[in-house]
């Protein structure tokens, strides 16, 4: 659990706590937040836990159906492909302006994380889940575009559900290597400042990814037919 010292207030310490733990899947979609259970565990009072409750309920994450009633959000294929349309046309900028911007350290900062990088598969898990993230972190902050970073960092948490889903589909068997072959080459392209070949390379990365695969097979199950 966090230090509470480290936010500003119990509500912000309760929207983090709570908002790490829906998208990581320990509170799963369609889960039920017993609110009184929750405030007593994060010791604090009901108040500033429906407070954060009404932040994630703004991000889309619980569904408050009455003062009481609060659950985690359901997935969908279709909120999947919204957040992946979002990051097909995102990511691609991300890795051109870091082209042309990265600085040494942030070369070295990308080597680094690229060293540590596993196959996105089930057989690593979160582990190859974490490694991932921090690689394209590394990338993001070399754009030196704030506003661009956080909304990355947002589609980021937000599709995470989606990429964890995706380890118990049966994209989540699939070795990837090719994954980790692009990863290595995008540092390549962005240290040689080659930005607009980061960012096809970087659109095809994200095309090939275990999101888009697993949107196939959310979409298979749910029966849905796409043009």
């Amino acid at each position: 659990m966090a230090d509470t010292n480290l936010f500003v207030s119990k509500s912000d310490y309760a929207y983090a706590e709570l908002r790490g733990q829906i998208l990581s899947g320990t509170l799963p979609a369609g889960a039920r937040l017993a609110q009184y259970d929750l405030a007593e565990s994060l010791n604090m009072s009901i108040t500033p836990l429906r407070e954060a409750i009404r932040r994630l309920s703004s991000e889309g994450l619980v569904t408050v159906e009455t003062h009481r009633d609060v659950r985690v959000s359901t997935m969908s294929s279709d909120e999947a492909r919204q957040l992946f349309e979002v990051r097909l046309s995102l990511d691609p900028t991300a890795a051109e302006l870091a082209a042309r911007r990265r600085t040494g350290e942030d070369v070295a900062v990308m080597r680094s994380a690229v060293t540590r990088l596993l196959p996105v598969t089930r057989q690593w898990g979160e582990e190859a889940l974490t490694a991932h993230r921090a690689f394209h972190q590394a990338l993001y902050r070399a754009s030196h575009n704030d506003v661009l970073i956080r909304l990355l960092d947002d589609l980021w948490d937000k599709s995470d559900r989606y990429r964890r889903l995706g380890l118990e589909l049966p994209p989540g068997d699939e070795p990837r290597t090719r994954d980790l072959e692009e990863h290595h080459r995008l540092v390549d392209l962005v240290e040689d400042g080659r930005a607009t070949e980061a960012a096809q390379l970087m659109r095809d990365h994200i095309t090939h990814s275990l999101t888009a695969t697993a949107i196939s097979a959310l979409e298979d199950r749910e029966g849905v037919r796409t043009g």
